[in-house]
Parts: C-alpha cells; sequence; structure tokens
C-alpha cells in the first residue's frame, strides 16, 4: 500500500512538472513577433523604437545605438532578429554605410 501512494505522489509531480513546462512554452510563443524574425518590409515606422529598444538593450552604448538603429528603422522598415548580429534578414539595414565605409546600422 505504501510503494503504491509512493508511486502515485511520484507521477503527480511528474505530471504538474509536465504542465508547468508546457505553459512557459505557450507564452513563449506569445511574445511579440517584432523581435522573432527580422525581414524587409517587416515593420511598420510605429514600431521601430520598441524593436530597437530590444536590439540595444545589451549594449553599453545605449544612446547611439537607440539613434542609428531608430533611422536605419525608418529607412528600411526592419530590424534584424536578437541583439546583434543576424543583418542578412535586412539588407538594405546591412548595406548603409557611414563615410569611411563601416556599418551606419547597430
Amino acid at each position: 500500500m505504501m510503494k503504491l501512494i509512493v508511486v502515485l505522489i511520484v507521477f503527480s509531480l511528474l505530471f504538474a512538472t509536465q504542465l508547468s513546462n508546457a505553459d512557459e512554452l505557450e507564452s513563449q510563443s506569445e511574445a511579440p513577433a517584432i523581435h522573432m524574425k527580422g525581414g524587409p518590409g517587416s515593420l511598420k515606422p510605429e514600431e521601430c523604437p520598441k524593436a530597437c529598444d530590444f536590439r540595444c538593450s545589451a549594449t553599453s552604448h545605449q544612446k547611439p545605438c537607440l539613434f542609428f538603429c531608430n533611422l536605419c528603422c525608418k529607412k528600411c522598415l526592419c530590424v534584424p532578429s536578437g541583439t546583434y548580429g543576424h543583418k542578412e534578414e535586412c539588407p538594405c539595414y546591412n548595406n548603409w554605410k557611414n563615410k569611411d565605409g563601416g556599418p551606419k546600422c547597430p
């Protein structure tokens, strides 16, 4: 009888753990699409500030990053996904260079 109770408790804990993991996965899928996928014309101009806030969230140079990200976003209507890299998702964003030939967009 004691073994049955222990087995039931173990199974109920495993079941509860699986349910909580499913809730976490579901809430992650409801995240804004702005940060999940970039691409040419994937944003409206009013979505640029939010996308750039995320793009620049990991840098220690917040002000210049936000300034140039918003400038590039308004021209290209896209911001690459993530906080770094992935510029191939936005050719306009990737190909816009400064006067020295370096990347203009963060």
